[in-house]
């Protein structure tokens, strides 16, 4: 039945209008791909200065892009029902386009955070190779179509790689999650909405496919559990450390900074482990000073430290007992409670004085 005030002739062109309008904007984003690669990074770098100056809009930016990735999880139902109900219909390619472009401003998004948290000299550089191998391949047409989306279980770890990561800073911006609570949260999340894509790829027909889908899915979580030490605590960086033989109280501040000391004066005066970490406002968070003498932990002290100040929650460790041969390198490796690394401070010990 016609509409009051709508003739058929109407009804026929809105469609055909609305595919013109939209594969002209189609059209028009893939002739500008790195404009989409830029906007997601500029996006990631101004929340990452917004997080503390302005926390609310960071908070609006981190929404927006959890947002976008409603359209990956109900792509199919969108394409069915809602795009049906406003006459359009939207072609394969078409939709393929979008899951590159969410992918592109999702990883181009997370970059900014991981480059300034992660610790280089450390197996984080890996994780952050990954990330950055994968914004590469997000950009690069030939490589996203022909290699990675023609390979069901390379995309699906592509994919869930890219939601991971945005997890793991969106979370903690919005709903002020301590590292400890938002990785294990974005692991399972991210693994959930995988399993999907991995029944797709992987048909449960037979028992012995029911069997390798759970093995699949169960992989995804166990590697990203034990991978933890090597993700950057993404919400969390250090601005100052020091190793040091004295405190100022009143300006919470090292008295001296130090990268060798003798045997003799270890053992005479201890030594304090300093650090100033920043965190986004409304953060509590547990973190660790793991002491180490070549490689072996010696002691763990915890340490309570709150977001919201630009040059970071100052706080120290002062350690006195050391063991009795104490000459040899030092590590104080500054941890979360998910055992993810915010950074490491390095010190010598020798046996001149002795």
């Amino acid at each position: 039945m016609e509409q009051p005030g709508e003739t058929p002739a109407q009804t026929i062109e809105r469609p055909a209008w609305s595919r013109r309008a939209l594969n002209r904007l189609i059209a028009t984003l893939k002739r500008y791909p790195k404009v989409l690669a830029l906007a997601g990074f500029l996006f990631g770098l101004g929340s990452f200065v917004l997080v503390e100056r302005k926390p609310a809009l960071a908070q609006v930016v981190a929404v927006l892009m959890m947002a976008s990735w409603l359209w990956l999880m109900f792509e199919n139902t969108l394409r069915r029902n809602a795009l049906r109900l406003l006459k359009l219909k939207v072609p394969r390619p078409a939709l393929h386009f979008i899951t590159q472009m969410v992918h592109q401003e999702s990883l181009f998004f997370v970059l900014p955070f991981f480059f300034f948290t992660v610790t280089w000299n450390s197996g984080q550089t890996l994780f952050m190779g990954l990330l950055c191998a994968a914004a590469l391949v997000s950009v690069i047409d030939p490589l996203y179509y022909n290699h990675l989306a023609k390979r069901r279980w390379l995309f699906l770890g592509f994919h869930a790689l890219a939601l991971f990561a945005v997890m793991l800073i969106a979370l903690p911006i919005i709903l002020h999650l301590s590292t400890a609570q938002s990785y294990p949260l974005a692991l399972g999340i991210a693994v959930l909405l995988a399993i999907p894509s991995v029944i797709s790829a992987l048909p449960p027909r037979r028992w012995w496919r029911s069997l390798a889908l759970i093995g699949v899915v169960a992989a995804l979580g166990l590697a990203g559990w034990y991978g933890r030490l090597w993700v950057p605590p993404a919400t969390l960086w250090l601005t100052q450390v020091a190793v040091s033989t004295d405190i100022d109280i009143q300006d919470k501040a090292p008295e001296n900074r130090l990268t060798q000391l003798s045997e003799t004066k270890l053992h005479q005066e201890g030594l304090y482990a300093y650090t100033a970490i920043r965190a986004p406002r409304g953060l509590n968070e547990r973190i660790y000073h793991v002491w180490r003498l070549n490689g072996e932990i010696v002691d763990t002290i915890a340490l309570d430290i709150q977001g919201g100040r630009k040059e970071g929650y100052r706080a120290w460790t002062h350690k006195q007992h050391f063991p009795k041969q104490a000459v040899g390198h030092w590590q104080v490796q500054v941890v979360t409670e998910a055992r993810q690394m915010i950074g490491v401070l390095r010190f010598e010990v020798t046996d001149i004085g002795n």
